[in-house]
């Protein structure tokens, strides 16, 4: 029900300014050391599926199921030394209700956006109704939350609230700025720390906590979970124009067709010529999908994809820095692997 379904995982060498090649790494090598800790996860959810009444545990287990690369329960893992086959089951409850919470926002996410197709399938508003689905997503986030509770010191429930909190809040603010006019760089950073690294940082945090709850270290994985999440989100909001659509498993554009404005059009729209301006502005408000290779020439025009991929490179230097603060562990140093890894496939989605 919620096996690894990962996509994209090998990537082209890439070559550095001098012109010699760095080997390529692959999602399963980065991960292969935490594979037993994967597999509890899954196990964990399943269980946890079925203590739902039997009327509402279909619709958990198939919100549950089909998902990605599984960075969050990964992040917990890396965090916590999950090495091998040696991990407590605190970390594996962790890294269950953090999925539960990012599963939760994701399925509100769809009611608003009213998006049909989540990771290549019916989203669960399309399949239940939206009255069903908002409930439901409402269950995912009280079920974690009574999970968070059962640990015997109240951290993880404060903790996990908290960041649930700052994550709604993040989907708030970016309902209320859903125009060019109204959302500029400050803004858009603001919502991605709010939506997507908060829970990243929110892994490295909490799998730490469980095995070695060091003040300082705790410290330098949020920053390195918050710079992470950082530069997957802008690496995910390139792929919605610079992608291909076998790629991303969805149509392209489906940002500006739900009123998302992302970083590449902010970009272009600071960068552009006024005429070139005034078309971009016209075809987001008259969005055609048709259009998209004309969009994407305007990205292009305007430097667009160079700048969204420096800005990658920056938060994947900030996030690695981190990981280099970090005591000599097998899965600390599969951290700045993890963080090479989005740089590498930024590198072969934005190359020249």
């Amino acid at each position: 029900m919620y096996t690894e379904t990962p996509s994209s995982t090998e990537i082209s060498i890439e070559e550095n300014p001098g012109g010699t090649a760095v080997a390529e790494i692959q999602w399963r090598d980065v991960l292969q050391i935490i594979q037993p800790f994967i597999g509890s996860v899954t196990e964990r959810i399943e269980d946890q599926v079925k203590t739902f009444d039997p009327e509402i545990s279909e619709m958990a287990g198939y919100a549950l199921s089909g998902v990605g690369k599984q960075f969050r329960p990964s992040l917990v893992a890396l965090a916590g030394n999950a090495e091998y086959n040696e991990f407590p089951d605190d970390l594996v409850n962790i890294a269950v209700i953090v999925e539960m919470v990012h599963i939760a926002t994701l399925v509100h996410d769809d009611i608003m956006d009213q998006a049909s197709i989540r990771r290549g399938k019916t989203s669960l508003a399309s399949r239940y109704g939206n009255q069903s689905a908002v409930l439901l997503g409402d269950c995912l986030f009280a079920h974690a939350l009574k999970m968070a509770s059962a640990f015997p010191s109240t951290e993880v429930c404060r903790t996990v609230a908290s960041a649930t909190k700052i994550v709604c809040s993040g989907e708030i603010r970016q309902t209320l700025t859903r125009s060019p006019q109204s959302v500029d760089r400050e803004n858009y950073f603001r919502i991605v720390e709010m939506k997507t690294a908060e829970l990243f940082a929110l892994s490295c945090e909490m799998g730490l906590w469980v095995t070695n709850p060091s003040p300082e270290y705790r410290q330098i994985l949020r920053r390195f979970g918050l710079a992470l999440g950082t530069a997957y989100q802008i690496y995910d909001d390139c792929l919605d124009f610079f992608g291909k659509e076998p790629q991303t498993g969805k149509s392209l554009g489906k940002d500006i067709d739900q009123g998302k404005i992302t970083l590449p059009v902010i970009l272009a729209l600071e960068n552009a010529t006024e005429s070139d301006r005034v078309r971009i502005l016209k075809m987001i408000k008259e969005w055609n999908p048709e259009k998209m290779n004309d969009f994407q020439d305007l990205l292009s025009k305007s430097n667009s994809q160079d700048a969204s991929r420096d800005y990658v490179f920056e938060y994947i230097d900030k996030a690695r820095e981190c990981a280099g603060q970090l005591p000599d562990t097998i899965c600390f140093k599969a951290l700045d692997q993890l963080a090479n890894f989005i740089r590498q496939q930024t590198v072969k989605l934005l190359k020249n």
